[in-house]
């Protein structure tokens, strides 16, 4: 047996539910006081995280070394549409389960959270007449949203809502993270929710099997970590040609979140904080925390 076909589906899940989620129902409240949340670039991962210990202990850890957020507004892979939109913001939507071969046991999970009408009015409020924004009265948060927003928030306790990718042209997502800046001053956590390597195309048996990690796993991931240290937009935003390409990214959602993420940051030139740098499958997990 193994993450991708456990004897007990989500039993890392359940164990962690007893032993560390408690944590979270008396976890600090933001307030003015704190100043802006940061943003955050995760790699989100799918149905596997609830059998990996490892992760779901470097995803709840994160969350608990921050205030506990007003209202959570994330960015998934999993959802490219334009124009810009906004998920239902209505308490309890059903969640979208856009992943397949998997236990039937991820396919029944839950995660209700509150009503986010007032973080939709916010979203709204911010956006030009140039970027006007559809918001859905049924579509719920896809598993780029709901799987690690379960780890790192298990209670759903706090109101989510997940925007679209309208694009992928990096100027557009850095401007449209520029104009979500003001949100972290409300206590509002900004998620873009990627996966930093994503060539499921290219992945062989050893990497499922052991971890292996393909070069062209590991030269995308030093690359980013690179220009992110030297705060280097530029670079970052001419992915396409980087070392590991096309391979680390045969299409480019999981990796576009990012800018997102790096325009919603107070200096966009400052390098973030790395929280996660490991591997999963051969692919990097790298995710990293803008101030």
């Amino acid at each position: 047996m193994s993450i991708m076909n456990p004897a007990h589906p989500g039993e890392a899940f359940d164990q962690f539910l007893v032993s560390r989620a408690p944590a979270s129902a008396s976890q600090t409240m933001w307030t003015p006081e704190f100043g802006p949340l940061p943003s955050l670039y995760l790699s989100h991962g799918a149905p596997p995280v609830f059998d990996d210990p490892h992760w779901i202990d470097q995803l709840f850890t994160w969350s608990q070394s921050l205030p506990k957020p007003t209202a959570i507004l994330i960015v998934s892979a999993h959802w490219e549409s334009a124009p810009l939109s906004l998920s239902a913001s209505a308490a309890g939507t059903p969640l979208v389960y856009d992943f397949g071969g998997f236990a039937p046991r991820y396919f029944a999970m839950r995660y209700a959270t509150p009503d986010a009408a007032e973080l939709a009015r916010q979203v709204a409020a911010l956006m030009p007449d140039t970027e006007p924004i559809h918001e859905h009265t049924s579509r719920g948060l896809d598993h780029g949203a709901w799987v690690p927003l379960k780890v790192m928030y298990p209670y759903a306790d706090i109101p989510v809502l997940q925007l679209s990718i309208p694009s992928h042209d990096p100027g557009r997502l850095f401007n449209l993270g520029r104009r979500l800046q003001p949100l972290r001053a409300q206590g509002v956590l900004i998620i873009g929710s990627g996966f930093m390597t994503h060539g499921l195309q290219f992945a062989t048996r050893e990497m499922f099997e052991q971890n292996a990690i393909p070069g062209w796993s590991k030269e995308f991931d030093i690359w980013v970590a690179e220009a992110l240290a030297r705060g280097d937009f530029d670079t970052l935003a001419n992915f396409r040609q980087a070392p590991g390409m096309p391979f680390a990214h045969p299409t480019a959602e999981h990796f576009t979140p990012l800018f997102i993420s790096l325009g919603a940051a107070s200096d966009p030139h400052t390098a973030p904080t790395t929280i996660i740098d490991d591997y999963q499958f051969g692919f990097a997990k790298r995710s990293v925390q803008f101030s």
